[in-house]
């Protein structure tokens, strides 16, 4: 592969059906709705609004923290590396190892939206004209296995930023990481960002931000549903929930309904109570050991961790053991 051409390789992921999702889910006790359909284009346009929130302390720590240790990183990764990033999105956490690592062999951005993929892969290929990217459109969270990479023989290493690893229930986190380790092969090495337990204010204030972006991007999901499925849900009779939960250490999110009422979707009659909680998204935030103790179980062990001034964020780099 010649430097500043991309490949892209489609392993035909089965996405899960929107429409079967929410039937499934709301026809559920309790009512439920996955976080993954969060991000339609009116979802992902609201999310970046909520990473520039002064509340929203999430990305622009961790972005600052691969900034300010980029070299340390750099150093740990090592020559010839083949960077594999999970949940690539645009690509653009990942520029500031690039610029950092020493003659890296390919970039493997992987992730479930084809065009979206393919789109920031030509980008970032076109950005950086001495590597070799490799697109690989697929579910991440379920085993799959890389094509070919080019390049020197190096090392593979997983990246997967953003503290979407919160997402996932522990057990899930350890069959998440069992995985990684099966994709990268006995001598791959993984690099995580892992959003830190903190005062429960912090935690409100991020999830609950004053000009009500964190509430539109989770009541975007009922107007998703009425776009996407012929829905006559009366969004302004729901409202945003979100709050932190010191006994399993996690944010969780839900739409509330603000009255009895009903509603339609794809055909399909549903009522809510009021007061009715729909659970949408887990944030689990962790103790340093506590995390380190998860990996461990997946068979990673931590080579190096670093946090910003105020802990509020952390980056892991672990070593198969």
């Amino acid at each position: 592969m010649d430097g500043g051409e991309f490949a892209f390789h489609d392993l035909l992921p089965g996405e899960e059906s929107f429409r079967d999702a929410v039937l499934a889910g709301l026809g559920g006790t309790p009512k439920s709705l996955p976080c993954k359909f969060f991000y339609d284009a009116r979802g992902s346009a609201l999310f970046e609004e909520i990473c520039e929130l002064p509340e929203y302390y999430l990305t622009r720590t961790e972005i600052a923290i691969l900034g300010e240790r980029a070299g340390e990183i750099a150093t740990q990764i090592g020559r010839h590396a083949r960077l594999i990033e999970l949940g690539s999105g645009a690509s653009i956490k990942v520029r500031i190892l690039l610029e950092a690592l020493e003659a890296p062999s390919a970039y493997v951005p992987v992730d479930i939206s084809r065009d979206h993929l393919r789109e920031a892969a030509a980008q970032l290929a076109a950005d950086f004209p001495e590597l070799p990217v490799v697109a690989v459109c697929a579910d991440y969270t379920r085993p799959f296995r890389l094509p070919p990479l080019p390049g020197p023989r190096g090392k593979r290493v997983g990246f997967f930023p953003g503290s979407t690893i919160g997402n996932f229930e522990p057990e899930a986190v350890v069959r998440f990481l069992t995985h990684c380790a099966e994709l990268l092969g006995p001598e791959g090495e993984m690099l995580i960002g892992v959003d830190l337990k903190k005062a429960p204010a912090i935690l409100d204030a991020a999830y609950n931000d004053r000009a009500g972006i964190n509430a539109a991007f989770n009541l975007n999901l009922l107007q998703r549903i009425n776009r996407e499925l012929e829905g006559d849900i009366a969004v302004d009779r729901f409202a945003h929930v979100a709050f932190y939960n010191p006994e399993k250490g996690r944010i969780e999110l839900y739409i509330k309904s603000l009255a009895e009422q009903s509603a339609t979707i794809a055909g399909q009659p549903f009522r809510f109570a009021e007061g009715e909680l729909i659970h949408t998204e887990n944030s689990y935030k962790y103790a340093i050991p506590e995390f380190h103790a998860l990996a461990r179980r997946a068979g990673f062990l931590p080579a190096q961790t670093w946090t910003d001034r105020d802990e509020l964020f952390s980056v892991h780099y672990f070593r198969q053991g």
